[in-house]
């Protein structure tokens, strides 16, 4: 069977991302630091202001997705757990400092969205030591672009280089719970520590859909379990309490799904009451609501609802 090209083939710069075996260069393998992360984070941010600012308004990326090896990423998170979360704080302190130099030099400083979006993610055609950065105006905006400006540090030279992208080549990273923060933007660009946004739980779990009606244009509803058991229902749903995941889309059952988290082994279960339920390709047995049927649901799972509507499940 032909082995399928990666998404790095088939736009034409997969020769940057070639082993030592295939160039026959024997450099010695890159080890990723946290400063090095923390120095590139920085590195686009002042990127960004430099390209997007205009008539002395200083303009700047609110969402950055960070992209790793695989390898590079599970260390980060097996040996060194909590150190993402430290890197993002200790970016958007900096942030504001850069940020408060302009408003006193005169410049406007006024931002783009109420929020800083982080997304450190892992990709299978990295190599160890490769780090990749994809910006975005809007964090979680679901205008659709025509292409999006990346910027790639080759293993090999260390040289960044920049193109467009479709969005579509976004569908081959992988994005895991523990590499997400948001951080609200403080207006007086006073760094809040209290405030910031770390590993501590705050909730159990975050799902996102997004919709599929045409008059709603694709767009994205998060919802935050905070309770131990939610209910996923339709657009008829009526209540408002706080453990209704309400998708005011016609193809949610009302109610559809039942989700629980159970403190005893720290593990989620999904119970389906509408008529269509898939779980990472699987099919769930329907059950009466009185009476569910739990199975397991593993985080960062895929639910799909009568083949229309897609949920992904994160862990805090």
């Amino acid at each position: 069977m032909d082995q399928k090209p990666s998404i790095w083939q088939r736009i034409g710069i997969h020769s940057w991302f070639l082993t030592s075996e295939d160039t026959g260069n024997n450099k010695k393998q890159l080890i990723l630091t946290p400063d090095d992360v923390y120095n590139y984070v920085i590195e686009k941010f002042t990127d960004s202001i430099r390209q997007l600012s205009f008539a002395g308004r200083v303009v700047f990326y609110h969402e950055y997705i960070i992209s790793l090896n695989s390898e590079d990423y599970k260390e980060f998170i097996n040996n060194k757990e909590g150190i993402f979360g430290l890197i993002v704080n200790e970016s958007v302190k900096r942030f504001y400092e850069l940020l408060k130099q302009y408003r006193e030099a005169g410049k406007t400083v006024e931002p783009s969205s109420s929020k800083w979006v982080f997304r450190l993610v892992s990709h299978p055609d990295y190599a160890r030591g490769d780090i990749g950065f994809i910006g975005k105006l809007l964090p979680g905006s679901n205008k659709k672009e025509d292409n999006l400006r990346v910027t790639f540090i080759p293993r090999q030279t260390g040289i960044a280089q920049t193109f467009d992208i479709s969005e579509d080549i976004l569908k081959g990273f992988n994005y895991y719970s523990e590499g997400y923060y948001e951080i609200p933007y403080l207006p007086d660009l006073s760094y809040d520590e209290k405030g910031a946004v770390t590993k501590k739980e705050r909730y159990l779990a975050r799902l996102e859909t997004i919709l599929p009606e045409k008059q709603l244009a694709g767009k994205k509803v998060e919802f935050l379990m905070n309770d131990d058991e939610i209910i996923v229902s339709g657009a008829e749903e009526q209540r408002e309490e706080p453990y209704i995941f309400r998708i005011p889309s016609e193809w949610v059952n009302t109610p559809h799904l039942l989700i629980r988290f159970n403190k005893a082994d720290s593990k989620f279960y999904l119970a389906s009451v509408g008529e269509q339920t898939i779980l990472n390709e699987e099919s769930v047995p329907s059950s009466d609501i009185n009476s569910p049927v739990w199975q397991e649901l593993p985080v960062n799972s895929k639910i799909l609802l009568n083949g229309i509507v897609g949920i992904n499940i994160f862990k805090s």
